[in-house]
């Protein structure tokens, strides 16, 4: 389970265009139920994603969480390695069901005491502590009383994440409240393909403005108990391109643009919905789930944004007398591969059922299209530049807080040895470009402070369960052996000199 030795790359492999910013944060990031396993044990609640999981025919290969890596167990052992690896912070997620498992009321003292000495673990390994609050794994009591659609779902996480900030807050210094609220609304309760597996764009919508609401009222609470504390949200970001230079095709980049990205920075970090993009569902809404103190709320003041990205985007209008819904072609660490399906024409009233089973409500027939570049296991684009224009475009149109990049990496399909080993250059590769990408946004300006893989190890990939595999550190599932692949050495060297090699060294 050890990193095999990784020699130094000497200091002349090493220019000062190739290094980054002195305090970078070099990290690798995960989520709870993706790693934890245990999950109905020491009091832990059920999730949606136990729910999920666990409903035939949701997860390509019909597996669980309920083992997962077993890190509930292998803690210990897992930040070990990190430290081994040099990982300077490491980002990961805390259960709600774990510290409460109804979603309020009482706290469940063992999930907490586990994160706890979570957190004492990494500390003694000088590894900094970086919590998500909220990755996806709603209490299922929560769900079943309306789960994010719902407006009381807000409180109960605010309640929720003073609870955590209580219990933690004297050892932690940045806090992320939600991870991709993007995935939660709109693959959850639109698109049917996350959990809770709801089908319902009016839903999605609700809930994506009270994701909003509960980031906005959790960094209430937690301010007013330490006014020193750093917070921040992450949201899942994409370049968007035209396909053409059509207006048309500009206008589904339009549209996109405003569902994909819009839609979240604006109301977070300008108090603003847009105004087409209110336009483009309001056959769906009259937006009575609006209230009026929310944008205030919601646009809470920010230490810090996390970016989290994947891939690009390349939309087209839909092709003439054409109403067939394209591939959802959602890209994040946990989106299913694409799917279609019949959907309504555009610029019509739509009723829930009829604008169901989408990601993107009220522009379903916008055509995600496919060009002849290479892609990752999961068939997204291998698009670095993509990094560069969104982490330019968020610095220079909305915000000059520091900026992170809190997941980025790829699924390949790795091929083990007879010793369990990975070599893994197409990861290496992958990671590279996005790094001098990153590089080339703090050369324009930007405020990227640091950088966090996904993910530090083979995981329960969500709908995917364990056919993709993103970790530098490969996961024996057969018996949770730990062995990190040629990507975490590399990573490894690139934290100890603060820099990329030179192309072609």
């Amino acid at each position: 389970m050890t990193l095999r030795q990784q020699t130094p790359a000497p200091a002349a492999q090493t220019s000062n265009a190739d290094t980054f910013p002195a305090g970078f944060r070099w990290g690798v990031a995960t989520a709870a139920y993706q790693i934890e396993g245990a999950a109905a044990e020491y009091g832990r609640g059920p999730s949606i994603w136990d729910t999920f999981s666990h409903t035939p025919g949701a997860i390509t290969d019909g597996s669980t969480g309920d083992v997962a890596c077993d890190h509930y167990h292998r803690f210990r052992d897992d930040v070990r390695l990190m430290a081994e690896m040099g990982i300077r912070s490491y980002r990961f997620s805390i259960s709600w069901p774990r510290v409460q498992p109804d979603g309020h009321g009482p706290v469940n003292t063992a999930g907490l005491d586990f994160y706890r000495e979570l957190v004492d673990e990494l500390l003694a390994h000088d590894i900094e502590p970086w919590p998500t609050l909220y990755h996806w794994d709603l209490p299922q009591p929560l769900e079943d009383a309306g789960g994010w659609p719902n407006r009381d779902t807000a409180p109960r996480f605010a309640e929720y994440a003073a609870i955590v900030h209580d219990a933690l807050g004297d050892r932690i210094g940045h806090w992320t409240t939600l991870n991709e609220p993007w995935c939660s609304a709109f693959l959850g309760y639109g698109a049917g393909e996350h959990a809770p597996g709801r089908r319902d764009g009016l839903s999605a919508v609700r809930a994506a403005h009270h994701l909003m609401l509960a980031h906005g009222q959790a960094c209430e609470v937690i301010r007013a108990a330490n006014s020193q504390v750093k917070l921040g949200v992450t949201l899942n970001l994409y370049a968007v391109s035209p396909a053409s230079a059509a207006p048309a095709d500009a206008d589904a980049v339009r549209r996109i643009d405003g569902l994909a990205n819009r839609i979240f920075l604006d109301p977070i970090l300008r108090g603003e919905y847009p105004a087409d993009v209110l336009d483009d569902l309001s056959p769906l809404t009259s937006f009575e789930h609006l209230h009026d103190d929310d944008l205030g709320i919601i646009s809470a003041p920010l230490s810090f944004l996390g970016i989290n990205y994947y891939s690009r985007y390349v939309v087209a209008a839909p092709e003439s007398g054409d109403g067939a819904r394209p591939s959802e072609n959602a890209r994040s660490s946990g989106d299913t591969s694409p799917s279609s399906d019949g959907g309504a024409p555009d610029n019509t009233t739509m009723s829930p059922d009829e604008a169901s089973a989408s990601a993107w409500p009220g522009s379903e027939t916008v055509r995600f299209v496919e060009r002849d570049v290479p892609v990752t296991a999961m068939g997204w684009e291998i698009d670095p530049v993509g990094l560069a224009e969104t982490l330019v475009r968020v610095h220079r149109e909305y915000t000059t807080l520091p900026l992170y990049v809190t997941e980025n990496g790829a699924a390949f399909d790795d091929v083990a040895d007879d010793h369990g080993t990975v070599d893994d250059p197409e990861r290496i590769a992958f990671i590279d470009a996005h790094l001098r990408a990153c590089h080339d946004a703090i050369d324009e300006g930007v405020p990227l402070r640091g950088y966090f893989a996904w993910t530090f190890m083979d995981n329960f990939e969500w709908a995917h369960g364990y056919t993709k595999r993103f970790g530098l550190v490969r996961v024996d599932f057969s018996d949770q052996r730990r062995i990190p692949k040629s990507s975490a050495e590399w990573y490894a060297g690139v934290i100890q000199r603060n820099g990329l090699p030179i192309m072609g060294s």
